[in-house]
């Protein structure tokens, strides 16, 4: 099992194929009316709802380092608690292409939008693998 992101980048040198990866940035919000528990809860870390509000494909070599990531994140002014990464196998040698990957990012997205995540690999802003219960 895959438990931080160094280890995600050593997993794809491993496949057969050339990799291509799928990065959704999300933010953890609540919704306008939530009850005391829920807030209190919240503000521990539990609960609320994950919010895509970055994506970004890239190969395993334009995102070896994840604090590179971050920062490019950063530049983007979205903050952002937990990141769900996919991975896209290429065919004869060739990566996919960020076209290819366009439609099984918007199809991340919205399953991620619907609280289907355990297809992806969360992890936190440090590059460790989270469970999300």
């Amino acid at each position: 099992m895959i438990s931080c992101y160094r280890e995600l980048i050593a997993a794809t040198g491993q496949e057969d194929e050339p990799q291509r990866l799928l990065f959704v940035f999300c933010r953890a919000e609540l919704p306008d009316s939530v009850s005391a528990e829920e807030l209190a809860a919240f503000e521990r870390g539990e609960g609320g709802a994950l919010t895509p509000v970055i994506c970004v494909d890239k190969t395993p070599a334009e995102a070896a380092d994840f604090s590179q990531l971050v920062d490019e994140s950063c530049n983007t002014g979205q903050n952002w608690d937990v990141v769900f990464v996919a991975a896209m196998s290429g065919r004869g040698g060739v990566p996919p292409s960020s076209d290819e990957a366009q439609q099984p990012m918007t199809m991340m997205v919205e399953s991620i939008r619907m609280g289907h995540v355990g297809n992806y690999l969360p992890l936190d802003v440090n590059g460790e693998a989270v469970s999300l219960g």
